[in-house]
């Protein structure tokens, strides 16, 4: 299969434009070619350009192929969205399997966004000939002459019409048969004048087309269909389609067969979806709940309570215009949106209370307090939306799954700019009420005014001792500018958090060698054991068919209400009692919501090697995989190389069977016929087409010493030498790969045993041959041991290597998952970088100065020391979650510094003060806004951070990384900024008229000054 099959596919569809990675899988009797294309690749462009490609290749390929090439547009590394389950007490699985082709099959295929509806468990029905080979022998019959026969009577030919003056007759016969029942007085011969029926040197019976197949549900036997969607299909939109076609298919399926969902892999996205939606709304309350407490009003709340909702539902009007989904991502973005957009309405309505309490009317001090911060309000929105343009340019796939998160925030962000300059003055001016006016503050509201006085006057004084010891507090930055360095270089980094979906996907390797009675009997072992565990609610398994020489396992566990073990610690309970079934091993991973890459493997991690030799592959690969097996970073180490199968190597002696006039052709047809369950011939009925299978009696082909019973035709004999008289019945029409015997003989023919041309003898072989772009490869898939991350592997990997001293002639690389996250992490400087230079741009023409923009960047080292120590106390790795926190850090904490740098300049040009009294006044005007905002956004992302429902796997590292930072930037910028200020405003060069560029009236100068 590998060089007669998948090399020819592969020379014509390596030809197609955009094509990044192609692979394939080649085993006993089929090939499977995937391609991976480019994210911007139209996926039906494509396809059409693969059916071309298979088309131009059909003449390369070999004529006993049973069917033409067939694609399918979907991830084979991808599960599948639902699984199928179809159960009967009264039909067999063939009579099961045929209502899933005819009905389930065809109608779930015809769903928007389903890729693929594979069918497994069982095979169509067929009439099964099984030769006895003595009897045929005895008769002098050879097997191509049965094929001939069966397919000569099994005709079905175009007949014509008669006709008259007034009708027209259409012309039929009993020309095709329907069942075994019309094969069995088939004649295949005649001997001494006597007819030899089929039946006579064959067992005829309805049966199925392939007996080596087996699927299970919940241990009993069934057929299973496994739906994939498209790439780029809504899998809830997707799975709701199925759904809604499931009650149809229960009234059109025979009543006695029962149609179960064995698995759906949105139940955990609804829940999660669900929760994350309860996560918005509680980090909304919180929110809210911090302007009531610092402001004590419920008139006061409502102004970011407003701005908040209308910020939220805003950007859900943006997400619905650019045709983004609700999905786990863009509701985080929404969420974390929660704590963003308040800080324009806080500083807007903190500004304008605190005129309030000076006794200024309410419209005078919404338009005074609006007019002081506008243009600070203009540059913490728009530098924080800065931070997203790198987002939006990430390439890859991990940049398209960001796009709609970075996309969504942006907008939330600027809506609230647009609502916090608008509606939240006019809200201010409305609903605020003079200081005078307001009810004296209660027990607890006094008791938070004390607290709130006494921190800063806390704050006010660290605040002149740090600047009288400036050049300490700047050791203190460089010190954790340093620290930065390390703890980056330390952290365990990682791709994505893995999640606890609740489902698990199993591979199932057995010894090479294998037969299916085996087979079948590990995997009903295998699923009793996985059943049995308290946490496993269903568990689907099947083998043969597509997963011949394998087998396919997938478990649904409990929901988490009623489930207390993770599904790590479910694998973990399992492994030991798995381990105790010999010779067959079952990988069990928890299945991924994000799981990159077009290969199937039993592992989450996929690292290949490619060499030019076979030998040399299969050698290096068996080596690498046995060091790696001793590396504690890894575990569930598998490799697809299958060399070690064993075959039954018939040696043929050409001279002996030239001078018999034996072909090889005509040796490969007879050991096809006897022993390759092989299709010689159709049988049409309504809804679809069946096959005659022809193989000898499985009782009579256990072993190889079967071989010593096939009888191969001698084709150079003379009627008169031999006795043979060359007279032959009708014979099949002209098609590839014909048979080659006569469909009726009149006299024996001289048999020869296939012993005495041709030698037998047991070896090793290949059972499966892999290529990666038309190169021999191998992949070792697997998966991290407990407390280990990716980043660990990696370096594991690197020894195991170094330590078998691999040639420079076999190459190894990471793919899938694991090579998109070393993709990424090269990346990761280059992004926080340019999110850092786009910052200090917006900034530098806001300000139009590059001195200032240098201190509010001041602000980042020690928000990047506390994102990252956070996620090292609670043991959870740097991956592309955290990196997405830690790119929000840069626009949120920046903001402390904008809030204190634009008073501190005003003071400085309106009023004539020195650049330390200019940033001593701003700290302590500005002191209540930054701790509102910064507790705003630390609550808005705790929901996120405590990690509670489905999926707070995937949303905790966001949530932990920003909490973190935000406390740690807390503490130091409120200090280390001012005195950043206070040494970088010396490089200033102030104007002589730098009065004027003063953005506040006499009204304003009044109101610094009191």
């Amino acid at each position: 299969m590998a060089s007669n099959v998948a090399t020819p596919l592969e020379r014509r569809l390596g030809t197609i434009a955009d094509v990044t990675e192609m692979t394939s899988q080649s085993s006993t009797g089929q090939a499977r070619v995937t391609l991976q294309f480019d994210l911007d690749r139209s996926i039906d462009g494509a396809a059409r350009d693969v059916m071309a490609a298979i088309n131009a290749a059909r003449g390369d390929l070999p004529a006993t192929l049973k069917s033409n090439p067939t694609y399918r547009k979907v991830n084979p590394a991808d599960a599948p969205i639902m699984i199928v389950a179809m159960t009967s007490k009264s039909r067999t699985p063939g009579q099961i399997y045929e209502a899933a082709t005819n009905i389930v099959q065809q109608t779930l295929a015809q769903v928007e966004g389903v890729g693929d509806v594979e069918i497994g468990g069982g095979s169509l029905p067929a009439v099964r000939v099984e030769i006895v080979p003595y009897a045929l022998s005895r008769y002098g019959i050879g097997l191509e002459d049965i094929r001939a026969a069966i397919s000569a009577a099994n005709a079905n030919r175009p007949k014509g019409v008669v006709e008259n003056a007034d009708h027209a007759f259409q012309i039929y016969t009993n020309d095709s048969g329907q069942s075994a029942a019309d094969f069995r007085d088939l004649v295949v011969a005649w001997r001494d004048a006597a007819p030899v029926r089929l039946r006579d040197v064959a067992r005829v019976i309805d049966g199925v087309e392939d007996v080596h197949t087996l699927g299970l549900f919940n241990g009993e036997s069934a057929v299973v269909a496994v739906i994939s969607r498209q790439p780029g299909a809504n899998i809830i939109r997707t799975v709701d389609g199925v759904r809604a076609a499931l009650p149809v298919l229960k009234k059109q399926l025979p009543a006695d067969i029962e149609l179960s969902i064995a698995s759906d892999r949105t139940n955990t996205i609804r829940a999660s979806l669900e929760e994350v939606a309860a996560t918005l709304v509680i980090a909304l309350i919180l929110v809210i709940l911090v302007v009531s407490v610092f402001l004590r009003s419920w008139r006061a709340t409502v102004v970011p309570a407003v701005a908040v909702t209308v910020s939220i539902l805003g950007a859900v009007a943006v997400m619905y215009l650019l045709g983004f989904s609700l999905n786990n991502l863009s509701l985080m973005a929404l969420t974390i949106a929660t704590g963003f957009v308040v800080d324009d309405a806080i500083v807007v309505l903190e500004n304008t209370s605190r005129h309030l309490e000076q006794g200024m009317d309410r419209f005078d001090a919404a338009l005074l307090g609006a007019r002081e911060v506008g243009f600070t309000v203009v540059s913490i929105s728009l530098s924080l939306v800065a931070v997203f343009i790198p987002l939006l340019f990430m390439g890859g796939i991990v940049g398209r799954l960001f796009r709609e998160f970075a996309v969504t925030l942006s907008a939330a962000v600027l809506i609230s700019l647009l609502v916090s300059l608008t509606t939240t003055p006019m809200m201010c001016a409305y609903l605020l009420r003079p200081h005078s006016q307001e009810k004296p503050p209660g027990r607890i509201g006094a008791f938070f005014d004390r607290q709130f006085d006494r921190a800063h006057r806390a704050y006010g004084a660290s605040l002149r001792w740090a600047l009288d010891h400036a050049a300490l507090m700047l050791a203190t930055l460089v010190l954790v500018v340093g620290l930065n360095a390390y703890l980056f270089v330390a952290i365990p980094k990682g791709f994505f958090p893995e999640q606890d979906t609740g489902q698990l996907n199993g591979g199932l390797r057995a010894d090479q060698s294998i037969s299916f009675q085996a087979m079948q009997g590990k995997l009903k072992e295998i699923v009793d054991v996985v059943r049995k565990d308290p946490a496993v609610a269903t568990v689907v398994g099947f083998t043969g068919g597509s997963r011949a020489g394998g087998g396919f396992v997938f478990v649904t566990l409990k929901p988490k209400p009623g489930r207390k073990d993770s599904s790590e610690q479910v694998i973990a309970r399992l492994r030991p009692q798995l381990m105790r079934i010999a010779g067959a091993t079952l990988f069990l991973n928890p299945v991924q919501d994000v799981r990159l890459g077009g290969r199937q493997s039993n592992a989450s991690y996929q690292y290949t090697l490619k060499a030019d030799s076979s030998d040399a592959l299969r050698t290096w690969a068996d080596k690498l995989a046995a060091a790696m097996k001793q590396q504690a970073e890894l575990t569930d180490i598998d490799s697809d190389t299958q060399a070690h199968g064993v075959e039954s190597y018939v040696q043929i002696d050409r001279a002996t069977a030239s001078r018999l006039g034996i072909t090889p052709a005509d040796i490969d047809n007879v050991l096809y016929d006897a022993f390759g369950q092989r299709q010689v011939s159709t049988i049409y009925k309504n809804l679809n087409q069946y096959h005659v299978i022809q193989e000898v009696d499985p009782a009579y082909a256990r072993d190889p010493s079967a071989l010593n019973d096939v009888y191969v035709p001698a084709n150079n004999a003379t009627p008169a030498s031999t006795g043979v008289q060359a007279q032959s019945g009708p014979t099949a029409s002209p098609v590839r790969n014909a048979s080659q015997g006569s469909a009726l003989t009149q006299s024996a023919r001289q048999m020869v045993p296939l012993s005495a041309i041709a030698k037998f003898s047991d070896a090793a072989a290949a059972t499966s041959i892999n290529h990666q772009d038309a190169q021999l490869a191998t992949t070792i898939s697997f998966n991290l041991a407990p407390g280990h991350s990716l980043s660990d592997a990696q370096d594991a990997i690197a020894r195991a290597q170094a330590q078998i001293g691999m040639p420079a002639n076999v190459h190894g690389s990471f793919q899938g998952t694991a090579k998109a996250f070393q993709d990424t992490t090269k990346s990761q400087p280059i992004l926080i970088l340019a999110a850092i230079v786009a910052i200090y741009i917006v900034l530098g023409i806001l300000y139009e100065s590059m001195i200032h923009p240098i201190t509010v960047l001041s602000t980042l080292p020690s928000a990047g020391i506390g994102a990252v120590l956070a996620l090292m106390l609670l043991r959870m790795e740097f991956s592309v979650i955290a990196l997405i926190g830690l790119v929000l850090l840069i626009g949120i904490v920046k903001k402390n510094a904008i809030l204190i740098i634009d008073f501190a300049l005003e003071s400085e040009r309106a009023r004539g003060l020195s650049a330390r009294d200019a940033i001593y006044e701003a700290s302590m005007l500005r002191f209540r806004p930054i701790l509102m905002t910064t507790l705003a956004a630390a609550l808005g992302a705790l929901p996120l951070a405590i990690g509670f429902g489905e999926g707070a796997e995937l949303r905790q590292p966001l949530g932990v990384a920003i909490i973190g930072g935000l406390m740690a930037s807390q503490v130091l910028t409120l200090l280390t900024t001012p005195v950043v200020y206070y040494y970088l405003d010396r490089l200033r060069r102030p104007g002589r008229n730098e009065a004027s560029l003063s953005r506040l009236g006499d009204d304003g100068l009044h109101a610094q000054g009191a």
